[in-house]
């Protein structure tokens, strides 16, 4: 006999300055922080909407977006590929205000020839912002893609630099 185990998954709708963004949780900890345009944030019918469990991240995302918060710590047990794990870590390192390039990460993670995986783990960060895979850029320097949107991760950089978004 197989026993499964049912997790319920919570979600909440914040406003922010880059638009309305989907926060969604499980029992024990965030699991994903999605711009609201996504289809990974369109709630699910089996979702529960429970605004006092995103309390914390809420109000850490707010003072973020205020500018002052740099760093976020709420739970978080991102799933993902081992792989992908440690890629969100080495983003987490990327300091407030700073950039890092694909190579970069690869090297930071002891694997310098994946600079195009290293793109494909950003793609899936379930958590943005708080995973911050906006402070990855082109090896030249230049804006690379970003799943909110270039615009949002250009937003995001200014805010981090201290310019208005």
């Amino acid at each position: 006999m197989t026993t499964t185990t049912h997790t319920t998954t919570y979600f909440t709708v914040m406003p922010s300055p880059v638009g309305p963004l989907t926060l969604l949780a499980d029992d024990d900890a965030l699991i994903g922080l999605h711009f609201h345009d996504d289809p990974a944030s369109r709630p699910r019918p089996a979702w529960v909407e429970d605004r006092p469990r995103f309390r914390e991240a809420a109000a850490q995302l707010d003072a973020y977006f205020a500018g002052r918060r740099q760093t976020f710590d709420v739970p978080l047990p991102p799933r993902g590929t081992a792989f992908r794990k440690l890629v969100w870590k080495a983003l987490q390192a990327i300091p407030y205000g700073e950039t890092a390039t694909y190579g970069q990460i690869a090297r930071a993670i002891g694997q310098p020839q994946a600079s195009r995986a290293i793109g494909g783990a950003n793609h899936h960060n379930p958590l943005a912002i708080i995973i911050p895979c906006h402070r990855v850029i082109g090896a030249d320097g230049s804006m690379t893609g970003y799943g909110g949107g270039l615009a949002r991760k250009r937003m995001l950089l200014d805010l981090e630099a201290g310019r208005q978004p």
